[in-house]
């Protein structure tokens, strides 16, 4: 019942910041949301993308599932996550994707790990197949490095490989060829508390907001 009473007494929180001393801006949402930005991110629980931008409610349209993956435009593509993307992009109109990846990631960790037959509820390891090229990649091109520097290149990686994945859905690719729509790859890195981005110009990922110092 402790979690319980945390989370109600977090709403009455939020119910006094948003219904009572501001309430202007659930006015203006009342009539529907226009966020500008879609973020795809993790469902892990460290990684939160409204508390990480600081975001308040209608800023972001937020999709979330196990390592931020982006299935590719196909006829059997999850629909779930693709009819989430869809409705950002064609009905919200949403100015830039964020795919927002991050260290020490669950689903990352599992795919690189031993492969193992799936079972026919094994959803997780369904799921991560979208990225088993990425994970295959690294393998291969790294396989003289730690396990640790290999998962977190294939954490950087996939973001790169939702990005791919983002542009084999036509109206995405319409809408970026337009100049109507950015994409953008984000990575947390839990560790150290930096946020990168990826620079296509230099091919890789550079601090957006770079760690604290600890103190002590």
């Amino acid at each position: 019942m402790e979690a319980i009473e945390k989370f109600l007494s977090g709403f009455t929180r939020f119910q006094q910041q948003y219904f009572s001393d501001s309430q202007s801006l659930y006015d203006s949402l009342r009539a529907g949301q226009k966020p500008a930005t879609l973020l795809i991110g993790c469902c892990d629980s460290r990684v939160d993308p409204m508390l990480l931008t600081g975001s308040e409610p209608g800023d972001l349209f937020v999709v979330r599932n196990i390592a931020n993956l982006v299935p590719p435009c196909t006829p059997d593509a999850p629909p779930g996550v693709s009819s989430a993307i869809e409705f950002a992009i064609c009905n919200l109109e949403v100015a830039r994707v964020i795919v927002l990846g991050h260290a020490r990631c669950g689903g990352i960790r599992a795919l690189m790990g031993p492969r193992q037959k799936l079972a026919d509820t094994d959803f997780v390891g369904r799921w991560m197949k979208i990225a088993e090229p990425v994970a295959n990649q690294v393998k291969r091109d790294l396989a003289h490095r730690s396990e640790e520097h290999q998962h977190k290149a294939c954490e950087l990686a996939s973001i790169l490989h939702s990005l791919d994945n983002l542009l084999t859905y036509p109206w995405i690719k319409e809408r970026v060829e337009q100049g109507l729509l950015k994409l953008h790859g984000w990575y947390f890195d839990i560790e150290s508390g930096a946020l990168m981005a990826y620079s296509a110009r230099q091919q890789q990922f550079l601090p957006l907001v770079c760690p604290l110092e600890r103190r002590g």
